[in-house]
């Protein structure tokens, strides 16, 4: 495979451009552009009842969708209607540009990861399920809105934490907090928020260290995550500044595991988190289909190299 690469994504992403910097190293094409452009300033023609006919054109770049070898999708923007619209107007707008214009990008053939292989693999149930038929050593994990379930589920598998499942952040009307994973503490248990969503807790596992492993194409890049803090210690993305980080190789056979997962996930691309035990075991805990990478790029530097291969198609998929 070879030709052009579009890059879709939002103005400020350090990954992207990266990657976009080692592609013009290679002399390969790049049109870059974020879905917030269209329509104003991202002009599409497509004709339909053609294989892949049409044009793109940004501010500055114009491509022949013919030419478009791969997509690599990171983290777009929501698309922006004309300004002076009425509400109403502007709403129907956005939602077809995203069926239509989002339609267009979604019927091209070659991606690194197709948004809709993201969206289903980022349902936690969709990726624990996954993890575990593909032969990762899952933690016991509990899915209820039932304050006693969780009771009863602590006293079957010892101590629990929570986890949010849907990111960590919670927007409010004074800003922002962030919900890390969380110690139960059952006397303290608030019976009527956990009856008010559903809820995710997971058996607490003794840990020697964390792994990020990031894939591209089967190929793995580990980086090892001691912690050095309380708070870090429970959860690393609370307190980077108590992070250290290093190489570190991943056993052959969680890699085999790992690439049934992505097999089953459709992806391409994936972030995993593994917990290590003191006894050597490595615990599943979940993938970012679509994970930073950047700030352990010192430690695993060829990662950007990995995803332009793919995107070029130097790689089996």
């Amino acid at each position: 495979m070879s030709g052009v690469v579009l890059v879709v994504t939002e103005q400020f992403d350090v990954a992207a451009d990266h990657v976009v910097a080692e592609l013009n190293d290679r002399g390969t094409g790049v049109v870059r552009f974020d879905t917030s452009e269209f329509p104003q300033h991202l002009v599409m023609t497509a004709r339909l009842d053609q294989d892949h006919s049409g044009t793109l054109c940004t501010t500055t770049r114009a491509v022949n969708i013919g030419d478009v070898g791969a997509v690599y999708y990171r983290r777009p923007s929501i698309y922006q209607p004309h300004p002076g619209l009425s509400e109403a107007d502007a709403a129907w707008a956005t939602r077809e540009a995203r069926f239509g214009f989002g339609g267009f990008l979604a019927s091209l053939p070659v991606w690194l990861n197709h948004p809709a292989d993201i969206a289903r693999a980022e349902y936690k149930p969709v990726q624990l399920a996954a993890a575990r038929a593909a032969g990762l050593n899952v933690p016991p994990t509990l899915l209820t809105n039932d304050a006693e379930a969780v009771r009863a589920f602590a006293k079957d598998v010892g101590p629990v934490v929570y986890k949010p499942l849907s990111g960590i952040q919670y927007k409010h009307d004074l800003g922002r907090d962030f919900i890390y994973t969380q110690p139960v503490e059952l006397d303290q248990l608030d019976d009527a928020a956990i009856a008010a969503t559903t809820c995710l807790f997971q058996q607490e596992c003794p840990k020697d260290y964390e792994v990020r492993v990031t894939v591209v194409d089967g190929r793995c890049f580990a980086a090892r995550i001691d912690a050095h803090s309380d708070r870090a210690r429970i959860d690393w993305r609370a307190d980077y500044d108590a992070l250290t980080y290093r190489p570190i190789d991943v056993p052959s056979e969680v890699q085999a595991h790992i690439g049934n997962l992505l097999k089953a996930l459709r992806l391409r691309f994936g972030a995993l988190d593994f917990i290590v035990t003191p006894s050597g075991d490595w615990v599943w805990l979940e993938i970012n289909p679509n994970g930073q990478w950047v700030w352990i790029a010192d430690v695993t530097p060829r990662i950007a190299a990995a995803i332009a291969d793919a995107l070029e198609g130097r790689t089996t998929l």
